[in-house]
């Protein structure tokens, strides 16, 4: 790939660090990235995969402070987060390669859908109250557990928009602060691509040039979106998102015909 292709890809892996840390859906930028650049979709998807997760680790640390109170749940959620993303990682290796070219679009279509419909679940259910919730330490309920391993699941296939389906459950279960929740989100992110990344690199299918270049630029994206995240508003972020999205779902529907 040109110097110029790897430019573009780590610029676009920057905005998914930047979008990973504040809401989740930064695989809506780079995936379509690598595709346009005529990268084949399942190794495109883990290359994504392996190029974000450096991302998550500096966006979880910029959220370290805000999820201290809950540190007892790490290793509750950890092991759903790992069962999840393995199997789903297993799971694209043994797609046909047609077959989940044809959901491409579908996948993109889905999670931009979750993600454009986050802002209005989350005003809903009372996400942006500024009171926080003390939580016992005793262990999660067993359904969110399974819950997050569905979730993971998804994650490790194809991740986007998962961020949507973690932050609902932890508000369900009794999380208020926006800043812990999004915490929490990015430590299950962590694990769910840290064994999914394993899984493609055991496979062999990673393009590592391209991959280790954005994963530079999605390191800094994710150390400047979590600190974007508790200090400005989020609107035009979202909007952009949401408007690459919906647009490269149409682009790769319209290829296939």
């Amino acid at each position: 790939m040109s110097p110029a292709k790897l430019l573009l890809v780590a610029l676009a892996a920057a905005g998914g660090g930047v979008i990973n840390s504040i809401a989740g859906g930064g695989t809506l930028l780079t995936f379509p990235a690598l595709v346009a650049l005529g990268v084949p979709p399942i190794i495109a998807n883990a290359t994504s995969t392996v190029a974000l997760w450096p991302g998550s680790l500096t966006s979880f640390w910029g959220y370290r402070d805000a999820i201290q109170g809950i540190r007892p749940w790490w290793l509750h959620w950890a092991v759903p987060s790992l069962a999840g993303g393995v199997t789903g990682a297993l799971l694209l290796i043994y797609t046909p390669a047609a077959r989940f070219a044809a959901l491409v679009p579908w996948l993109i279509w889905g999670a931009t859908s979750l993600f454009l419909v986050q802002r209005p679940v989350m005003n809903w259910i009372g996400i942006h109250s500024a009171s926080h919730v003390e939580i016992e330490r005793a262990a999660p309920p067993r359904k969110y557990l399974v819950y997050q391993f569905c979730v993971a699941v998804y994650g490790g296939y194809f991740g986007a928009g998962a961020g949507i389906l973690m932050l609902a459950a932890f508000e369900m279960m009794g999380l208020r602060n926006i800043h812990t929740m999004n915490g929490l989100k990015n430590w299950c992110g962590l694990n769910i691509n840290a064994i999914a990344v394993a899984v493609f690199v055991v496979s062999g299918i990673i393009i590592w040039p391209v991959a280790l270049t954005m994963a530079v630029g999605a390191m800094a994206g994710g150390a400047l979106g979590s600190r974007m995240a508790q200090r400005v508003g989020q609107t035009w972020v979202r909007r952009a998102v949401v408007a690459i999205g919906l647009g490269s779902g149409v682009g790769m529907f319209w290829a296939q015909r």
